[in-house]
Parts: C-alpha cells; structure tokens; sequence
C-alpha cells in the first residue's frame, strides 16, 4: 500500500477489523517513512448480477431498486427500517449464495415474497397484488386463500 502523504510503499498494519456485516476489513496503518497513519478498506471484487427480467431484457442487480419494493410494501405498517434493510440483507446473500451471474426477476420476487410472509401479512398482500399483476379480484382471493393456508 502506497502511503498517501509520502509515498512511500512499505507500511505496517496497526490494526485490522471486520465491518459490522462482514463485507470489509478495515486497516489502520502506519508509514515507517514518514510515521504518518492513514487508514485503507479491503473488499471482495464482486461480478455484478446481471437479472433477467420477464421481457428478456438484462439489468444490474440494484440493492435500492430492491429496498424501495419492499419499503413501498411496508408503508404504513409496524415494519422498522433495519427489519427491511436486513430482508434486503437475506435476499441478496441467498442470491450470491446460488453463485450465478444472472437471476431471474420472478426469482427475485419470490424470495421478497418469502421473506414479506413472515414480516407483516398485509406488506406481503400489498407487494404479491403489484408482484404477481392480479387482473382481477378472483386471482387476489386465491392468493389470499393460500396465504390463509
């Protein structure tokens, strides 16, 4: 590592920790040029999902995309923000998990349906009415009955 003062490349490492989610090493080090610290973030290269939407076209996988669909869905109700941010945590770990570098939408849209369920009952309604595209109140009391179930 290159010390940002001087430039000089050799270092010792003070320091080192794990993020709260352990997606990062944080290090703190010192120059032993210049004796001035400074602090560098280590992380995983990640190859960007790419999803696969129902009408064939591809898009980034995008993390706020995902939270606003849930938030949206939890307007209003006893949902706190951290319980949303770590549904959105969950889904993206069991897509990385299935080690893939495209997804199907519908996939994605099960696992927020999934993880909505369990949450609050009427986010997991309001977010399956706009998911799965009900053309009529007939398809919305089936999902209903299967939610009952």
């Amino acid at each position: 590592m290159r010390c940002p003062y001087c430039g000089n490349k050799k270092d010792s490492v003070i320091d080192s920790r794990m993020s709260r989610n352990a997606s990062n090493v944080r290090r703190r080090r010192e120059c032993l040029k210049c004796k001035r610290r400074f602090t560098t973030y280590e992380y995983v290269e990640r190859i960007p999902l790419m999803v696969r939407k129902k009408d064939g076209r591809r898009e980034a996988f995008d993390r706020e995309k995902l939270m606003n669909g849930i938030l949206v869905a939890c307007e209003k109700r006893p949902v706190s923000m951290k319980r949303a941010e770590k549904l959105v945590d969950e889904i993206e770990r069991q897509l990385e998990k299935k080690h893939e570098k495209e997804v199907a939408s519908k996939d994605i849209g099960e696992l927020v349906m999934k993880g909505l369920h369990s949450i609050d009952e009427i986010a997991y309604v309001r977010f399956a009415s706009v998911y799965r595209q009900f053309r009529d109140v007939g398809q919305f009391m089936k999902e209903l009955k299967t939610f009952l179930r």
